[in-house]
């Protein structure tokens, strides 16, 4: 992958982790859910966790090539 690709590939990874957690907040306050509970669900969600690892992984992918 070259950097375009990873920089692309960090940004719709990052705004679809943003507008996920983004749908959360919304549906815990339309249900009136406590702030804690909320926060549990977003630290807690499966896909949430996917995708800061996916983030993680492409942001040590892109380190080498930022250092030559």
């Amino acid at each position: 992958m070259d950097q375009q690709d990873l920089k692309l590939s960090k940004e719709l990874i990052s705004s679809y982790k943003k507008r996920l957690e983004q749908e959360i907040l919304d549906r815990s306050i339309k249900l009136r859910m406590p702030q804690n509970k909320f926060e549990e669900i977003i630290h807690n969600n499966n896909e949430l966790i996917n995708l800061k690892k996916a983030l993680e992984l492409l942001e040590m992918e892109s380190e080498p090539h930022s250092k030559v």
